[in-house]
Parts: structure tokens; C-alpha cells; sequence
């Protein structure tokens, strides 16, 4: 079983070909893309930890996207998810969180759709993944944009984040703030 990460691959929403410069000339070749790559490295065994912004569309065509997807999915919701409700269809995803802790080969894991400026266990360096600013937004310390549109619309493998976590400089120091009374 291998643990695969993306985010933001916006499935049926073709206003996101010209926000984020996708080079498709069309919403049906965008999915296309998006769903080969998708099924050339993930097997129906694995596990998908997608952060957010899944689909666009009524939920059998939200059905339909999914169905064309192999492995396991764990979605964690984005911004864009609440619009068609993606969180009310029965079955389509094997979880469904806002922010999720996972531990993979003692490391703490931290995902959520939004970059957070600290995270839990991040002043001892835990690993922070995130989507939502396709590609746009500097990391900091051992952070990572885990979009489609950060990767080359490809997904991240659990071993290439690690990999990529481990060359980044420590998280910075949280100091915890201080509170004086009025």
C-alpha cells in the first residue's frame, strides 16, 4: 500500500484553467490529465489524502469523478468543497475532515486545505502540508504546497514529502504570546 498527497485539482471547473494559468484547452482535457496521472501512480489499495478542492459540479458528476479515481480517498475539506455540499454525498470518501494529524514512520503529519503560519508539533519540526494557494505562496521551515499545481499536476508520494520535509530548514521557534491584563 503506498500514501499519496494532493490538493486543489479542481475537477469540472474550468474558470481554474485561466486563475491558475493551466495549460488545457479545455476543462474536459484539464480532467483528463488530472485523472491519468492520478491512476498511473495510485493502485486501488492506497490511500489519497487530498487537501481540499476536489470537484466542481452536481453530486453525480462529483460521484462520476470520484469513481474514475483509484485508492482510497481522505479528503480534507477546501473552500470550494462547501459550494455543492461534497461533504453530504454518502460513500465517496473514506474520510472527510477540516485538519488531520496522520503519523507515518515517526513523523507527525499535519494536513489541512489552508497554509497555517504554526501547527501542532511544529516548533519540533513536524511536517505541515497544504494546497488552496496553488503553488504561490513560500513555505515556511517544513511546510509544502501539495497541489496539483505545485507539482506539475501529479501527485506527491509519501516518501517524497519526507524526502523534501527532511532538506527543509527547521520550522521557526514558537514562542508563545504574551497576555497582560487591561
Amino acid at each position: 500500500m503506498n500514501i499519496w498527497f494532493t490538493a486543489d485539482t479542481h475537477l469540472g471547473h474550468d474558470s481554474i484553467r485561466k486563475y491558475c494559468q493551466r495549460p488545457f484547452e479545455s476543462v474536459e482535457e484539464m480532467d483528463t490529465v488530472l485523472i491519468e496521472n492520478w491512476n498511473r501512480v495510485v493502485k486501488a489499495g492506497d490511500t489519497v489524502y487530498h487537501l481540499g478542492d476536489f470537484a466542481y459540479g452536481n453530486h453525480e458528476k462529483v460521484r462520476s469523478y470520484r469513481a474514475s479515481l483509484k485508492g482510497k480517498i481522505n479528503l480534507i475539506l477546501g473552500n470550494h468543497d462547501h459550494q455543492n455540499r461534497i461533504q453530504n454525498i454518502p460513500g465517496l470518501f473514506t474520510s472527510i475532515d477540516m485538519l488531520k494529524t496522520i503519523k507515518y514512520n515517526k513523523h507527525k503529519i499535519i494536513l489541512c486545505h489552508y497554509a497555517l503560519r504554526t501547527w501542532d508539533s511544529s516548533h519540533f519540526n513536524s511536517f505541515h502540508c497544504y494546497g488552496h494557494s496553488h503553488g504561490r505562496l513560500d513555505p515556511i521551515g517544513k511546510q509544502m504546497d501539495v497541489g496539483v499545481d505545485a507539482n506539475g499536476y501529479h501527485l506527491f508520494h509519501i516518501d517524497q514529502i519526507i524526502k523534501i520535509m527532511l532538506m527543509k530548514p527547521d520550522n521557526p521557534n514558537y514562542i508563545p504570546p504574551v497576555y497582560t491584563h487591561i
